[in-house]
């Protein structure tokens, strides 16, 4: 098809009206303008595309979390006898089939006051294998308590056209971190 189309604008005109009338012709114009514009135009798209995959998946794990936080806001967490594994299943029914629910980091901590709350992100430390080596906490306090809850997930990110690259990782994903801070309920 590439072929035929050099022939039919190139190589037949030139036969037909000689080299000095080629010059002055358009109709490859559109084709070469076109070939010109589509690249940026589709790294674009992809760039816009993972920007708001990534913002998605931040607003759903917010969600989640807030939610799921109130479990321990309410003391229902504390009366069930939650784990951390029960918070996070807890936090994943709420995720749905937009994240996998074994790669949730979960860290539920305690503080002494709201200015003293470790609302930050943490660094992540790993292993040799790319395995995440962190230790997570899971105290979720008792009535009156101030309780921070930070849920974290490695999102996978795709490098785009032209570098664009959202990871903030050193193994190329993003880390979503989405953090509850409250004080527990009277709940006893």
């Amino acid at each position: 098809m590439f072929v035929a189309l050099i022939r039919r604008l190139l190589l037949e005109p030139m036969r037909r009206l000689g080299l000095r009338a080629l010059v002055h012709r358009t109709e490859g114009a559109t084709v070469v303008e076109f070939g010109l514009v589509v690249a940026p135009f589709i790294a674009l798209l992809f760039a816009i595309l993972q920007t708001v995959l990534v913002f998605f998946a931040g607003r759903v794990l917010d969600t989640a979390v807030a939610q799921s936080a109130r479990l321990i806001l309410t003391g229902q967490a504390q009366d069930q006898g939650f784990s951390q594994s029960a918070f996070a299943n807890a936090v994943c029914g709420k995720i749905y089939a937009l994240f996998t629910c074994g790669n949730l980091m979960i860290d539920v901590q305690t503080a002494s006051s709201f200015s003293n709350a470790n609302t930050s992100t943490p660094t992540l430390t790993f292993n040799g294998s790319g395995s995440v080596t962190n230790s997570w906490q899971y105290q979720p306090g008792n009535p009156g308590d101030i309780v921070v809850v930070r849920v974290m997930y490695q999102w996978p990110v795709f490098l785009g056209p032209l570098g664009f690259n959202l990871s903030n990782l050193g193994n190329g994903k993003r880390l979503l971190t989405s953090t509850a801070a409250f004080k527990n309920e009277p709940y006893q």
